[in-house]
């Protein structure tokens, strides 16, 4: 899963990427409300982060700017304020969720999974399709029944994919929503980071989920193409 840190204060900004970078995502930062905007509006994220008292853009323009664009992409909200009046007006303005400073950062992980697990149909923590089933509190896995150990861009492919089934995902998609924008990744290295995820969710269990649309990409699907 790809997130968004939009936050000025840059201790505070890389201290976030690196917790984050820790649970296994790919977190790109952003340092005032105009960059966040305009980084939130070039790629795709699923979670954004954002400070609320930033220069250029304060955050609330920034997430009601976002929200008249159509974008729909679940917004943590951060600041020292924690008045009612606050809170209230971050969410009117579009923001999902509201976090006031000092925080815990497993309280933030906990919100952040908590916006995740929003678009799901099933109920409580876990992923699942068909045999596979993952816990994102405890970044365990596993199929059929058995524990899966994957490494941590093989657990953020498989999650990705668990979270988007049966849809066709592009090595582009994948390479931006697993890897940050720092990252020096191609396309073309995803082949092989999705050889090595199906040499342990997939071979051992004799029924491939991980399917190769060629021309296409990839799609988690018990029907093939």
């Amino acid at each position: 899963m790809k997130l968004l840190v939009v936050e000025d204060e840059r201790i505070i900004a890389h201290a976030i990427k690196e917790g984050l970078e820790q649970d296994g995502y790919a977190v790109d930062v952003a340092y005032d409300g105009v960059e966040g905007y305009d980084t939130a509006s070039a790629d795709e994220y699923d979670v954004i982060i954002s400070d609320v008292m930033m220069p250029e853009m304060n955050g609330y323009d920034m997430v009601a700017k976002l929200r008249a664009d159509g974008n729909k992409t679940p917004v943590l909200m951060l600041t020292a304020k924690g008045q009612d009046r606050d809170v209230i007006k971050g969410l009117d303005t579009g923001a999902d969720d509201y976090l006031a400073k000092p925080f815990a950062f497993g309280v933030l992980s906990a919100r952040v999974r908590a916006l995740l697990r929003r678009p799901q149909q099933s109920s409580g923590e876990l992923l699942q399709y068909a045999d596979i089933s993952m816990d994102p509190a405890k970044k365990m896995v596993t199929r059929a029944g058995r524990n899966v150990q994957l490494s941590a861009k093989e657990y953020a492919i498989l999650e990705y994919f668990l979270r988007n089934p049966d849809r066709i995902l592009s090595k582009n998609n994948i390479l931006t929503h697993v890897w940050d924008f720092d990252s020096d990744v191609l396309p073309n290295n995803v082949e092989s980071f999705i050889k090595l995820l199906r040499n342990k969710i997939d071979r051992p269990f004799g029924q491939p989920l991980i399917q190769t649309v060629r021309g296409f990409g990839y799609k988690l699907s018990e029907n093939g193409q």
